[in-house]
């Protein structure tokens, strides 16, 4: 079974969990608030977490190569976290080796952080 952890929302910045597809996550915000089709969906994802919690973990990748923890599934739940002031987070991770990428089943290395 993958390892499905909780985490401290705090660590999505700039210097521990960063963006994958974004430098950095004022950049990610800005896109979302340009873009109506984003914007809507943090929006949705806004009320859906306050009324429910996070349904779906967010998923975060740790590079071998470079000590790097990153979102690589959940970019705009991460800004609907951060946006509604949630303390913590569901996440699953995985590695990304020289021999591929592995889901984890075991706790997530704290250390990287």
């Amino acid at each position: 079974m993958t390892y499905c952890g909780q985490m401290r929302t705090s660590f999505l910045n700039d210097r521990q969990i960063r963006p994958i597809e974004y430098r950095k996550w004022a950049d990610a915000v800005r896109y979302f608030e340009r873009h109506d089709k984003d914007r809507r969906k943090v929006d949705e994802l806004k009320q859906s977490i306050a009324e429910r919690g996070l349904q779906k973990p967010l998923l975060l990748g740790v590079s071998d190569r470079y000590p790097d923890v990153y979102v690589g599934d959940g970019h705009h739940r991460a800004v609907a976290l951060m946006e509604l002031g949630i303390r913590s987070f569901p996440f699953h991770w995985y590695w990304i080796k020289n021999f591929g990428v592995r889901m984890e089943r075991e706790p997530f290395p704290l250390h990287l952080l």
